[in-house]
Formats: C-alpha cells, structure tokens, sequence
C-alpha cells in the first residue's frame, strides 16, 4: 500500500520527505520518489526498490527547496521501475504529482488526453492526473490566484476510483494542493510549516496537531496557512485535532486494536487487489504471468500449497479453479508437502500462498516442486520478499501491512486473487461461458461495497459475543465451501480467544462428531449454497435438538427454523461468498477476545511470519 509524505515550510524539504518515507516503510512498497522546486523549475528523484536507493541518487543531497512531495509506491498499474514510480509530471513539466489509490477510468482518460495531444511516459494511472490539470489549466482564460485551484477541482471531478493526491507546480512554487477520496490524508501544522501525510506515524515526530481532511476536501497549504474548499471551491474552516499518540499507536488509525482496523480496511484491500487485473468486457489483466493454452491443457493437476489461514484461503481457491476451468486442484499444507515425497512434475503447476513471503515450510516446498520441474507461482503481499525471489512467477494481493497476528483481510485479498487468477485460465483455456465469468466479475466488483454493509450491522454478533464468551468449546458446521469458511472461523476463535473449536463438514456429524454435542454447546453454521441450504438445516436441526446453542451465517432465504441468532449477508456467487461469510466469523472471534480482556494483536505463542519449521 503506498505512502504519502509532503512538506511546505522554511526548512530543506529533501530530509524531511525521506524521513517521512522510511516511517512509511512499513506498508510495503517496491519503489519510492519526490518532488520539489528548485530554482524555478520541478526537480523530480525517483528510484526502484527500497528509500535507500532514492538517497543513493546523484544530486539528491544537493536539494536546497523548502517544498516537496514524496511517496512510496506498491504497484498496481505498470511494472515496478524508475519510469512508474512516483511522482509523476505533466508533459510540459508544470505540475507533479503523487497518488495513493486507483483511477478506475483512467485508460478513457488516457485515451481522451492522447487525442489532445498528451505523450504517456509509463504505464500508470497516475500519469493521467497531472496531464488533466495542465488540461484544465491551460484552457482557463481567468489569469488569478485560484487557476492552479480551479484546475486541480476540475481535474478531480474527472476522476473515478480512489485517491489521495498531492500536487505542487513550478508556476506556484510556495503552495501544495492536495485532495482525498476513500483515500487516508492529513495535515501536519508546525510553526511556518506544514506537513503532509497518508499515515499520521510519517509526520509525528514533527507535530501533534493535524488536519484530518474529508472526502472530496481541497486544501491549499502553504507554510504559514492551510485552506479548504469544498468542490464548489467554497473555503470554510476546520478544527485542528491534538494527536497525543505514540507512533505504535497512530498506526492503529484510531481503532482500539490492529485486527480491528484490518477487518474494517477489506473493502479497499479488496479494490487493491482487484487493481487494474479485474474489468468487465475485458480479459483479466496477468502479464506478469505467462501460461499458455497449451501449457494449462496438458497440466495433469494444479497444488496449491501453504499453511493456516492461507492454506484455507487455497481451498477456496480449489473449488472456484475446479469449478471454472476442469482442471484438478490438490490442496495441501506445507509441512507436510514437504516429507511426503508428492508426485509433481512438469505437468504439475503448482501455486504457493503466503502473506509475507517468509514463511519457511512455505518456501522449503516450492524449492522441493521446482526440483522436480515443476512450474511455480508465488501469491504473497509483500514485493521482493524470499518466496518471490524463488518462485517462476510471482503476483501480489496488494492488501496493504497486515500488522495483527491473526490474519483477516490478508486472507479476503488472497481468495480474491485466487478468483481473478481462476478467471484467467477459464479464459485462456476457453472452459467456461463468458456469461458464467462475466456475472461472476460483476460479483467480485461488488465485494467491497457488500463486505461495507456487512461491517455496518454488527449488534448481534457483539450480543452473541457476550453470551459465550466464557464458553470452552465451540463447533463450526459447513457443506461445500461453506466448510472452508468453517475452518477458518474457527481457526480465528482458536488463534486470539484460545477457546477449543473445531469445523466439520455438516454432513459428517453422524460420523462422530455428534457425540460430542451436549445441552448448552455453540454450535455456528454457515449456509450460502443454494443447493445445499436443506440438508446443512437438516444438520443443524440435529444439533438444535440436543440443546445447542446456535448461529446462523446465511445469505438465502431459510424457512421458520430455531436458531438462536441469524446473521444476513449479501448474496453473491456461491464461489466467492466465503469472502463475505468470514467476516462475521473474523468479528465473533474478534469482540469474543475483547470480552475476556485478551491481547487480540498479539496471542499467546503465535507469531505473524513463520520464519522456522
């Protein structure tokens, strides 16, 4: 997730932005850049790789401006390279720019500047940004003291996505605009400066007192004055906010816990996951990725391999590749892939998951795999860590730093992008109707805003969270994936509450399981294929009847039963519905840990990346 840092005072603005940067690191970033003026004219540095690089540019330490942007850029449009880097200019090198977010109607955009005339220099989004200002700039026959103003607002008004942007001009060398949409931004206030940033950590060293800036919110800062403008460029006041946070936490964003902030942060770690790969009427976007037809149809199977919570993100996957391109998916856990001498070849592809990139049982078997000629693909969040420098090819779920141990929205990204990447092949190998794919890319689209409304009625899952909290054991109950998004429910209550669950498939509960269901046990279940909503209430019916206590994740229209508590979700596509029925699953275990006044960010014996066997 890229990072924002901007500066407007009377000190040099060069240390100051790449302070600003290595406070950012922590997001995740494959490049970084900034901007200033210098004697009349834009001077733009940018590099690929870590802020290290950027400090190694000639000429850098020679900077003497007092203004400047600078960002950290995880890629989502383009290549990591110098050339896609932030910022970026206009063709005239009037204005720069630098931008968090994604521009979802940028190649229209693009397409309309390039009939006037506009070159494009990288492969971004953002490059569109600072060619519409000197669009609207250029055209504006009113010559005061508001051009730049007024074409940054028309600019903006042009744009579809989200954004958080800054924008500093040669023509304007004492003033920063900057504008936020769905996109975190706030301002700094010092003494005859002003700071910038997308995170609060950036810039507290400097200040305690910020300007936090709202959606669709103009702001012209200058060193010695901040001023908004609503889009009618209306200025009006705002109150400044004392941050007497650490850095720890301000990182938090304002949420009592990591966990916390991560489930509510899915709808945007979804968008940045859909990125520019996800688009109706066209075929998904993988050019990093270069699997033929002929090479996915001689494949005897596909592995996916990875532990915990990404293994049962793989299982999701397994039955949405399954499902649309006929090809068999083998699901296994590292550790055990590993010492079980597995029967791949080079007609085996197989695909490791991995939030960080580290985790060793993880790595240790993709080695084992490319050993036996094996194609490999690594998903992981984090650009440049171990397992994608060993494997054949690498994509990247763009969730932005997943900081809690127990993974939430890490999890979401990955199903997501298991899901596109199914798409994918089922396109190439020509195995599914384009109607089938194209109402289920409609449906992924539709996630952020449904995984929105789920966040936005929480009441009953905080009361079923109170009633059981002291419980010791639970039961979690799926067909179909519907058992995958049991698994990982219950893991989540396992991982922070360090109450004993376990998941079965619903249909072998009179396999065994059932003997342990006693008067006054939880048992959760989760009902959202349609073809299988009888015989799960016929499952749980069974456990109803000998006392259990009981919730219901659904998104079908169940007839008059006897659950205790019934959560709705949206509906969407039975392949893809455990991305909206995990999230209570996250939240119960979430709010359970909270009642017994337990560490969530940080349960006992775990830790976030697995770095030994």
């Amino acid at each position: 997730m890229c990072g924002i840092v901007g500066y407007v005072g009377e000190n040099r603005a060069t240390p100051i932005l790449i302070n600003g940067l290595l406070k950012l690191e922590y997001r995740g970033y494959d490049s970084a850049g900034l901007a200033v003026v210098e004697n009349g004219n834009l001077a733009v540095m940018k590099n690929k790789g870590r802020v290290s690089n950027l400090e190694e540019l000639d000429g850098i330490n020679n900077l003497t401006s007092t203004i400047g942007i600078a960002h950290t850029r995880w890629a989502t449009h383009g290549r990591p390279s110098a050339e896609n880097a932030h910022p970026h200019m206009d063709n005239s090198k009037t204005f720069a720019v630098v931008h968090n977010g994604i521009i979802e109607n940028y190649n229209e955009l693009k397409d309309f500047l390039i009939s006037k005339g506009y070159t494009f220099y990288s492969q971004t989004d953002t490059e569109t940004i600072p060619n519409l200002i000197h669009y609207y700039f250029s055209r504006d026959e009113k010559d005061d003291g508001d051009k730049f103003l007024r074409a940054v607002r028309s600019a903006c008004n042009d744009l579809k996505g989200s954004y958080a942007i800054e924008v500093i001009s040669n023509l304007s060398p004492n003033e920063c605009i900057v504008v936020r949409k769905d996109s975190p931004l706030v301002v700094g206030v010092g003494t005859n400066e002003n700071y910038i940033a997308s995170d609060i950590p950036a810039i507290l060293p400097f200040t305690k007192n910020f300007y936090l800036l709202d959606d669709n919110e103009l702001t012209v800062i200058k060193k010695d004055s901040v001023f908004f403008y609503d889009n009618s460029l209306e200025q009006h006041n705002k109150a400044i906010k004392n941050i007497e946070w650490d850095a720890l936490s301000a990182e938090k964003d304002g949420y009592e816990d990591y966990m916390l902030k991560e489930i509510f942060e899915q709808p945007n770690s979804i968008r940045e996951t859909i990125g520019s790969r996800l688009k109706l009427g066209e075929e998904c976007n993988f050019d990093d990725l270069e699997f033929s037809k002929e090479y996915l149809e001689n494949l005897n199977k596909i592995y996916i391999v990875a532990c915990g919570t990404a293994m049962h993100a793989g299982l999701v996957g397994k039955n949405i590749i399954e499902k649309l391109c006929k090809i068999p998916v083998t699901v296994d856990i590292a550790s055990e892939f590993r010492y079980r001498d597995p029967l791949v070849d080079e007609k085996t592809l197989c695909i490791y998951i991995t939030q960080s990139g580290e985790t060793a049982d993880t790595i240790a078997a993709l080695k084992l795999a490319k050993s036996k000629g094996s194609k490999t693909l690594a998903i992981s969040n984090v650009i440049g860590s171990s397992i994608t420098r060993e494997a054949d090819y690498s994509i990247y779920t763009h969730a932005g730093p997943e900081i809690a141990v127990a993974s939430t929205k890490a999890y979401t990204s990955q199903v997501v992008l298991l899901a596109i990447l199914a798409i994918h092949f089922a396109e190439i190998l020509e195995a599914s109707d384009k109607e089938t794919l194209e109402n289920l890319k409609t449906d992924i689209l539709d996630l952020p805003t449904k995984i929105g409304a789920v966040l936005d009625n929480l009441d009953d899952l905080k009361e079923f969270a109170k009633k059981i909290y002291t419980e010791k054991d639970m039961f979690f109950l799926g067909r179909g994936t519907d058992y995958n998004v049991a698994l990982e429910g219950s893991l989540k209550l396992k991982e922070i509450s360090y109450i004993h669950s376990e998941a079965y498939a619903a249909g072998e509960l009179k396999h065994g399981p059932i003997a342990l269901i006693e008067n006054g046990v939880t048992v959760i279940g989760i009902i959202t294929d349609s073809k299988l909503v009888e015989k799960t209430i016929s499952n749980m019916q069974e456990v109803i009847t000998r006392g259990a206590k009981t919730l219901v994740i659904t998104n079908q229209n169940l007839p008059n039963t006897h659950f205790d508590y019934v959560i709705d979700i949206p509906n969407t596509s039975s392949l893809i519905s455990p991305i909206l029925s995990v999230i209570p699953l996250q939240l119960l275990a979430y709010y359970i840990s909270k009642y017994k006044g337990l560490d969530v960010d940080k349960p006992r014996n775990l830790a976030k990346s697995v770095t030994v066997e």
